[in-house]
């Protein structure tokens, strides 16, 4: 016996999928991030006279970097919480 998929079952587990492909923005960002406070070490240890200098500029990037992340996450729970496309039905 087949059981009958209705639309708003099939909104729902598609939005659940891409709730979950949205969380993958959040892989990026962490490792750009990781990559940008390893280098920004390495570079105190270089010229620690310039730590102020280098501290900052790497804050700001992995500030800037940050924002893909949180636009995944918002994109995820607007997908699973407030679904604008149950609405079209």
């Amino acid at each position: 016996m087949m059981s009958q998929i209705t639309n708003e079952g099939l909104i729902l587990a598609c939005s659940a999928i891409g709730a979950g492909l949205a969380m993958i923005a959040g892989l990026g960002p962490g490792i750009g991030q990781g990559i940008a406070a390893g280098h920004g070490a390495a570079a105190v240890g270089r010229n620690p006279g310039a730590k102020g200098n280098i501290m900052s500029t790497m804050l700001l990037g992995q500030a800037v970097a940050e924002t893909t992340g949180l636009y995944g996450f918002a994109v995820a729970i607007i997908l699973l919480f407030a679904n604008p496309l149950l609405g079209k039905l």
